[in-house]
């Protein structure tokens, strides 16, 4: 099977520097619109949807592969490699920006700079850790996912979009989860959810981006300030933007942020 007809994968762009976007949980490329404009002159944009979401071939979806992120992160090496890109400058959101950490950990003579927009390499308490969440409030989570995907997708998007007055933001993540294939967001939110990625983040040596929410129920404050003093070549930047979505809920300020790094 084509990596690039598995991962329906674009790419667009008048520049030469590669940028890879990678989406976050019950998403797709689609959700970087507001964002790629700024960087296509200048760069050579590589959009893709991870393997169940999006307009992903779907029959390439193998649970024990994606049971957990390194799945995701071969992809994302495989695109990559398929492409021949060199330096690129990997942007993820959410999960997907651990799956940029452990891509580069595998490989890391193929990223120049990683942009980690809203990341969390733990979402569970874990004594002076603060996730944000215990561990039975995750399980209630993974719960109700099981049971209701159609109610969960209803409940949590507003609460992951925040931004209250602007019932087209939450209207859209809402809708982009219901379309993610039930069956396998239950997985991919087990994967996402009870991972803990940060006995890896001191070994991150690529120069990377932090650019975290200043109120986000989903990846705290606390949590962007924890990885930016585990990683020794970050940058740490708070943004004014709410809500875990800021490249759809403040472009500007995630472009800048963005821009600003690079």
């Amino acid at each position: 099977m084509s990596v690039l007809k598995r991962n329906n994968v674009h790419v667009k762009g008048t520049g030469t520097s590669p940028m890879m976007f990678a989406h976050g949980f019950g998403c797709d490329q689609n959700m970087w619109r507001l964002v790629v404009p700024a960087f296509e002159q200048s760069h050579q944009i590589i959009l893709f949807d991870h393997v169940g979401a999006g307009l992903s071939d779907l029959t390439a979806y193998n649970p024990s592969k994606y049971e957990e992120l390194d799945g995701y992160a071969m992809d994302i090496l495989e695109i990559a490699n398929t492409l021949q890109l060199k330096d690129v400058i990997f942007v993820g959101h959410s999960v997907s920006a651990i799956m940029g950490i452990l891509a580069a950990a595998k490989s890391p003579e193929l990223f120049r700079a990683l942009v980690l927009v809203s990341p969390s390499p733990c979402y569970i308490n874990d004594g002076d850790y603060i996730g944000g969440f215990s561990r039975i409030e995750i399980g209630e989570l993974l719960t109700s996912l099981d049971t209701n995907h159609m109610g969960w997708s209803m409940t949590m998007a507003p609460l992951i979009m925040a931004n209250a007055d602007r019932a087209e933001l939450s209207e859209e993540l809402t809708n982009s989860f219901c379309r993610t294939d039930p069956t396998i967001a239950k997985q991919f939110a087990r994967a996402t959810f009870l991972t803990d990625s940060r006995s890896i983040l001191p070994d991150c040596k690529t120069p990377a981006l932090i650019l975290q929410c200043s109120d986000d129920i989903i990846a705290p404050v606390s949590v962007g300030e924890f990885m930016h003093k585990e990683m020794p070549n970050s940058e740490l930047v708070i943004l004014e933007a709410t809500g875990h979505c800021p490249h759809l809920s403040a472009p500007e300020e995630t472009i800048t942020a963005i821009q600003n790094f690079l």
